[in-house]
């Protein structure tokens, strides 16, 4: 099948499902959404600017689609298996690995019918002056023992819940974060790759060709290719343009810059190559990708057709 072919009808959703079972710990009393009233508070939380983190068991018809997320997603699973969006293509993500959803895209999951999927998550608010925790050379999609970060959830939960000892749940806090960090710092194993992107993200507009990444990070070609298979699951012009792409979404939620300017601060002359492109890998032009995110913040309801490479 080819690979554009699979059309889906996305739309802001959040369904449970009566057997889906899940806890959960919040950083403030000011997100009043329903599934969340009944969550324990940790305020700590807030000095890693995280939301919410939880564990669950989810099975169908469990599903969630968020079209404008403010914050990073972190998901990793222990037990069985779900679909999660990454790239536009839905990845089963199963025990043994974790997915890390940026924000100021739309991400989507779902529990497979006929399966569990059990789960931990960190939902993360972005703010502006912050480092985001995905740096350039973060996989999205990656091996990662989540048992650890599932008990360090638990047990945070446990103490909102009972005692509250700030001790506690600082410590608590602090392990989740080293936890998500950890699969999201794999500069820490091959530092080649860490510095060429932290380059390229730093100057997205820039002509990046392969044989100058493959200088930078003083390796061939061919060997290079093979790292970044290896680490992100994409050859290196491949990661170019998703950086180009995430950096061009980010703009188009946070500031008011015409899309022109948009296309040239990430290295596109041609707008209309720029929005084709961004329409390929976002799954739609730049113009709807902002008045899809701005009309969703005031609260109205978009569907949107976004194009799925098959998994």
């Amino acid at each position: 099948m080819h690979a554009r072919a699979a059309i889906q009808e996305l739309s802001e959703t959040h369904t449970h499902g009566a057997d889906t079972e899940y806890r959960m710990v919040r950083g403030s009393e000011r997100d009043a959404r329903a599934w969340l009233r009944s969550a324990p508070l940790c305020g700590t939380l807030a000095t890693h600017r995280i939301a919410h983190a939880g564990v669950m068991t989810a099975r169908a018809p469990y599903r969630i689609v968020r079209m404008h997320q403010g914050g990073l997603y972190f998901l990793a699973c222990l037990e069985g298996e779900g679909r999660v969006l990454v790239d536009g293509v839905w990845k089963k993500c199963s025990a043994g690995m974790a997915v890390a959803l940026p924000p100021f895209m739309v991400n989507a999951f779902h529990a497979v019918p006929g399966k569990i999927w059990r789960c931990c998550w960190v939902r993360y608010e972005q703010q502006p002056e912050q480092t985001p925790i995905l740096s350039s050379s973060s996989p999205l999609m990656a091996p990662f023992a989540g048992a650890a970060l599932w008990h360090a959830i638990e047990g945070l939960i446990e103490e909102a819940g009972h005692d509250a000892k700030p001790a506690a749940m600082f410590h608590g806090v602090e392990l989740i974060q080293s936890y998500v960090e950890r699969f999201a710092q794999p500069w820490q194993v091959d530092d080649r790759l860490h510095r060429i992107w932290e380059k390229v993200s730093a100057n997205v507009g820039y002509d990046w060709t392969l044989d100058e990444l493959a200088h930078q990070a003083h390796v061939s070609a061919e060997h290079l290719r093979r790292l970044c298979r290896k680490a992100l699951g994409r050859t290196p012009m491949h990661h170019v343009t998703w950086l180009r792409m995430r950096k061009a979404a980010e703009l188009l939620s946070t500031t008011n810059l015409k899309i022109e300017t948009i296309s040239h601060e990430v290295g596109y002359q041609n707008p209309f190559v720029f929005s084709n492109t961004f329409k390929k890998w976002i799954g739609w032009r730049p113009s709807e990708h902002r008045s899809r995110m701005c009309g969703w913040g005031e609260g109205r309801q978009y569907n949107a057709a976004l194009s799925l490479r098959k998994a």
